[in-house]
């Protein structure tokens, strides 16, 4: 009420100014009241006779409005220029009709002698008889406020937008509200809150609730009570709502998670959440925050929809909204209905997007070549889309078996090809800040990378798709080559070596010399003793020496089609400790490729035993172990391992096993 009071002191301050200034083209008259704040939705185009003359748009008669429940009616006189705006004291509704015959006495003289309007209980209009001095009547029973322009500004404002809706064979139309269906969904105010607020459920208010919109939800305490801290939160971040801290700081994602977590969990508060928004950019005289409330339209339209009893509700306001996101916002729930719903609140980077006033989000993704390209993010795209995208810009000849992966410190986690980038990011942003500890100011830095690589090597052949090989298939192997993981010859070793050198220095041969220093960048790890540097270096350059005239490209697939003849090509290479079975090694080298597991002595790079996918019939893994049973689940073989890759092995498995199981049903 105090906002009010303070609004409407400055409505009068303005007038008063106003009045003050006779250059001013238009003036307002106020005459014993104070201006109705509801003036600007009193006049309406369908009240109106709108006619044709002169090439100019002229009111061939006084036009009368009467805003069912306030008592307000509004006057238009063309031939004053003048709009009269006449508010009716409670229950004086059937006093001041006779008035109205001397106040339209000034439009026509023919217009004079015909009976008064009278609005009807339902809002139609019919003829009623006036009294024989209607003008006492008038002084006490109506507040009026006068707003006198002249003729040029008459047209200007009032008649040019009709002019042109005429001219587009359109009609005018207002913003669409919640008010009819209100009526049947929403609870009911009591009449002692509405006489003493003046307010409604289905526009824009500055105060807090303490019930939800939705009737239903009352019987439910536990969403009511989130119906209600998601309004407060929808309020901070409109700003219509005091607060200490500013939301609109970067890691403020606080207020977005609260709004939008709870309907995440709970169907119905959906359409509550939807209702809120459009109850809050109904008739809301701020500038600023209508501005943020369009924002969060923006977000909840990417993340979930509303029931279909809502939706043509939700549909209508967008329609009609006069907004620049509006028709953004119907494109986004369209694809949102047709492509699924998100199950996390908006990322970080979507709510600063909006903020910032861009709706493109941009993401880098590197590969393992240390090149890197910007792919567009969207709340609606999946991991699939960023592959498949990738793969076109790229000119693979498929993306099949690629894979994003979000890299933090030394964590490597896959992305589901499914699930919404956003969502994953935001999942896995929420898990590690349960464990990460913020910095001195409260915040906390998460860097990360995301990157795109091969993981599930089933068809892949060298000099199949030169670009995969080129890219990432040269480079991720020689990796494993670096790391010991592969078992090769001294022979294969040096041709290897050879092809490396090349790779990177083509055919210049200045730097044979330094290929003594170069032995743990050209080597597996546990060969670079197995000859003296010198032997290396002689052998290294005998290889070279027979690829003569290759190019980098043409020696990094040469070096793959070496790789290719062993059975741990294409491997996801794992060190793990076996603490079940006592015949095996300590340390294992587990090796998950397209033949299945394989199990690897780490010292001799035997494997001893190979477990094809068709063979495993359960698996599962912690932050601390990863288990897997090998044939019948009671008399099976168990391997339970120790390590911190465990989710990384579960996935792979999963993954390879997948692939397996959608083929097999591709060719049944």
């Amino acid at each position: 009420m105090a906002d009010q009071s303070e609004e409407t002191m400055m409505e009068e301050e303005e007038m008063a100014r106003q009045s003050q200034e006779p250059e001013q083209r238009s003036r307002a008259v106020v005459e014993n009241i104070q201006p109705l704040p509801e003036t600007r939705d009193l006049v309406r185009a369908e009240n109106t006779q709108m006619l044709q003359a002169g090439g100019a748009n002229v009111m061939q008669s006084m036009a009368l409005h009467h805003t069912e429940g306030n008592g307000n009616l509004a006057f238009i006189n063309p031939s004053h220029c003048t709009i009269n705006i006449v508010q009716l004291k409670p229950g004086a509704t059937e006093d001041v009709l006779p008035a109205l015959e001397k106040l339209t006495a000034s439009s026509k003289q023919k217009q004079a002698s015909d009976s008064a309007v009278k609005p009807t209980d339902n809002g139609s209009v019919q003829r009623a008889h006036p009294t024989k001095d209607p003008a006492p009547v008038a002084a006490k029973s109506c507040r009026k406020v006068q707003f006198t322009q002249q003729p040029q500004e008459m047209s200007d404002p009032m008649l040019a937008p009709h002019e042109e809706a005429m001219k587009n064979g359109e009609t005018h139309r207002r913003q669409h509200t919640l008010e009819e269906f209100a009526i049947d969904h929403f609870r009911t105010l009591s009449s002692a809150v509405k006489h003493r607020t003046r307010d409604n459920l289905w526009s824009h208010t500055k105060e807090a609730i303490r019930q939800p919109l939705i009737k239903k939800l009352l019987n439910n305490p536990e969403m009511a009570e989130q119906a209600c801290d998601a309004f407060k939160a929808i309020l901070k971040y409109m700003g219509d709502f005091p607060t200490k801290r500013s939301y609109r700081n970067r890691l403020d994602n606080d207020l977005s998670v609260k709004i939008f977590e709870s309907p995440l969990k709970n169907e119905p508060l959906k359409d509550e959440i939807y209702c809120q928004l459009i109850k809050q950019l109904t008739d809301n005289k701020r500038k600023l925050s209508e501005e943020r409330g369009w924002e969060l339209m923006w977000l909840v339209t990417g993340i979930f929809a509303c029931s279909q009893t809502l939706m043509p509700e939700v549909k209508k306001f967008l329609r009609s909204a006069d907004n620049h996101l509006s028709a953004e916002c119907r494109h986004r729930l369209k694809k949102l209905v047709r492509f699924g719903q998100r199950k996390y609140p908006p990322h970080l980077v979507e709510v600063e997007a909006i903020q910032h006033k861009t709706r493109q989000i941009y993401h880098k993704v590197y590969f393992p070549d240390d090149t890197d390209e910007i792919f567009e993010v969207t709340s609606g795209t999946r991991a699939k889309d960023i592959c498949q995208n990738i793969g076109q810009r790229l000119r693979l000849k498929s993306s099949e078996g690629f894979s994003l992966f979000v890299k933090i410190d030394d964590n490597v986690i896959s992305v589901p090809e499914s699930d919404f980038y956003f969502d994953f990011m935001q999942y896995l942003m929420d898990r590690i800040s349960r464990t990460a500890r913020p910095s001195r100011e409260g915040s906390m830095a998460i860097t990360y990378q995301v990157v795109f690589m091969k993981k599930l090597w089933t068809n892949t052949v060298p000099g199949r798709d030169p670009i995969a090989d080129i890219i990432f298939h040269y480079h991720q192997e020689l990796h494993n080559l670096l790391r010991g993981y592969h078992k090769c010859s001294k022979e294969e070793a040096a041709q290897l070596a050879a092809l490396q050198y090349r790779v990177r220095f083509g055919d210049d041969k200045s730097e044979f010399q330094n290929i003594p220093r170069m032995t743990k960048e050209l080597l597996p790890f546990d060969m670079i003793r197995v000859m003296s540097p010198e032997e290396w270096k002689r052998a290294i350059v005998a290889a070279y020496n027979q690829h003569s005239g290759k190019s980098r490209d043409k020696a990094k697939i040469a070096f793959l089609k070496i790789v290719y003849r062993w059975p741990t090509f294409g491997s996801s290479f794992f060190e793990v400790k076996e603490i079940f079975e006592p015949s095996m090694p300590e340390i294992l080298l587990i090796a998950i490729n397209k033949l299945g597991v394989n199990l690897i002595d780490k010292r001799t790079k035997e494997t001893f035993a190979t477990y094809p996918f068709t063979k495993i019939s359960n698996w599962r893994s912690d932050s601390t172990y990863f288990h897997m049973t090998i044939g019948n689940l009671v008399m099976g073989t168990q391997l339970l391992c120790e390590t911190s890759l465990g989710y990384m092995m579960d996935d792979i498995l999963t993954a390879y096993i997948s692939q397996m199981l959608t083929m097999e049903l591709a060719t049944s």
